[in-house]
């Protein structure tokens, strides 16, 4: 799940305890050799489950859910997509959906490299150039040295004041809705917060936040999302313009920041001195676009969905408030394990390997693999009654901000601090705050997007 300096986009994505895990493998025969015949073979998948159809991220959650537990059951990693798509080339991917083997592409990054891209489709290699390269979209050594770049300049000083700042913004959302009663729990406070957090952190003055928050807005409105053809072909390019508008803001403060540096995360990254480097300003764009169409979308998702998870189960609701200090950072973790607010991303096989060890089943050098981080999160081998909400879960090793490796969120630290200040706000003052009715979805097999949540109070 990403949040401030989210490298895996939220995955965003807690650090897994991967090795301890039990895999479930039903067994090392039925898996050996069926991956083995390179890229059209596959396993019988269960009738009706095509993860590459758009229609499938229509059904409701719970025939998704159902279906990824059969998907978890096969003895390999089904096969979807292989046919002719751009350029005839759509080979299609394979699905890991067990915790196990999410874990071990996360953790083998020479194995299985993010460079190709690691969302679907894949970026352009003309969008790439224009706009930058997203930290998610590198492999070492380019991706190491950014992320250096990148870690130095979160000083403890500047840690200090976001925690500040984390507080002071959701009191003030807080007030408003105890003054103003809005009836939308997303626009009027779960994407308030780790917008205004993440603007304050990078020094974006107050004039352009709302003209940079309508380009975030649609920059990340359709991904992952399947659009009828009249409704692309009438606004062809809107998100890239967006992103354009949005990252030319960003690198204007960069070339101000160069010349007058100030106590914030934009002066830090652009004078920043590691191995001789700096961000350029290309890449402080692809940064601030990584941070803000990444890190608040997934957070604001997170606070949505916990808001509405805390409503429908009252027992674990109840639980909660009776004593915030001791379950609020389990009832935070556990509503990143059950919404998983980042569905998947993708890698690409850079070497023949078989998955889980030598009598798993090989994958080939150029293949795809979709890592699924909520079918990870619901496993049954390694959480107990995964589609139970429970804020007491021990241990919780989930995957929500990654499965390990270089691309764990670096901002997995803050996006709890931000649900946590949040929710202890908001309970606190008002709670009897909850969720009316259903949550508003957008049907994404990227992001467990939530569009609008009405509450009350």
């Amino acid at each position: 799940m990403g949040t401030t300096a989210s490298d895996a986009g939220a995955t965003t994505t807690s650090g897994a305890a991967a090795g301890a895990a039990a895999d479930g493998r039903p067994g090392t025969d039925a898996r050996a050799g069926a991956a083995d015949s390179g890229p059209g073979s596959a396993v019988d998948r269960p009738e009706g489950v095509d993860l590459a159809d758009p229609a499938f991220w229509r059904l409701p959650a719970p025939a998704r859910a159902a279906a990824f537990a059969e998907l978890r059951r096969l003895p390999v990693p089904a096969r979807f997509g292989a046919g002719q798509g751009r350029g005839g080339r759509d080979q299609g991917f394979h699905a890991l959906v067990r915790y196990a083997d999410v874990v071990e592409a996360s953790r083998t990054p020479g194995v299985f490299l993010s460079g190709p891209g690691v969302t679907t489709p894949e970026p352009a290699r003309w969008v790439r150039l224009l706009f930058g390269d997203s930290m998610v979209n590198l492999d070492d050594p380019r991706h190491a040295q950014l992320r250096r770049i990148v870690s130095r300049a979160f000083t403890p000083r500047l840690l200090s004041r976001v925690e500040e700042d984390i507080r002071r913004v959701a009191t003030e959302l807080v007030d408003r809705v105890e003054h103003e009663r809005p009836r939308d729990f997303v626009n009027a406070v779960a994407a308030e917060l780790p917008f205004r957090v993440i603007c304050d952190m990078m020094g974006i003055p107050a004039e352009i936040r709302r003209a940079i928050l309508d380009q975030v807005n649609h920059a990340s409105e359709h991904t992952g999302v399947a659009r009828p053809l009249r409704e692309r072909l009438r606004t062809p390019g809107r998100g890239l313009r967006a992103l354009a508008r949005m990252q030319g803001m960003v690198a204007a403060l960069g070339r101000e920041r160069r010349r007058r540096p100030a106590d914030d995360l934009i002066s830090a990254l652009v004078t920043a001195d590691v191995d001789g480097r700096r961000l350029t300003g290309r890449e402080l764009g692809a940064f601030f676009s990584l941070l803000l169409v990444a890190g608040v979308e997934t957070t604001r998702n997170a606070l949505a969905h916990g808001l509405h998870l805390l409503t429908v189960h009252p027992g674990q609701r109840a639980l909660l408030l009776g004593d915030l200090d001791r379950h609020l950072g389990g009832a935070v973790d556990e509503i990143v394990r059950h919404s998983t607010p980042i569905i998947q991303f993708r890698r690409t096989l850079a070497v023949d390997h078989r998955l889980g060890g030598p009598d798993g089943p090989l994958l080939r050098a150029g293949e795809k693999v979709v890592l699924y981080y909520g079918s990870a999160n619901h496993d049954e081998t390694v959480f107990a009654d995964p589609e139970a909400f429970d804020i007491t879960r021990t241990p919780n090793p989930h995957l929500g901000f990654g499965g390990g490796g270089p691309h764990y969120c670096l901002g997995a630290h803050l996006a709890r601090q931000e649900m946590k200040v949040l929710y202890r706000e908001l309970f606190t003052r008002l709670p009897e705050a909850r969720s009316v009715g259903e949550p508003e979805l957008a049907p994404s097999s990227f992001d467990h997007r939530v569009r609008a949540l009405r509450f009350t109070f």
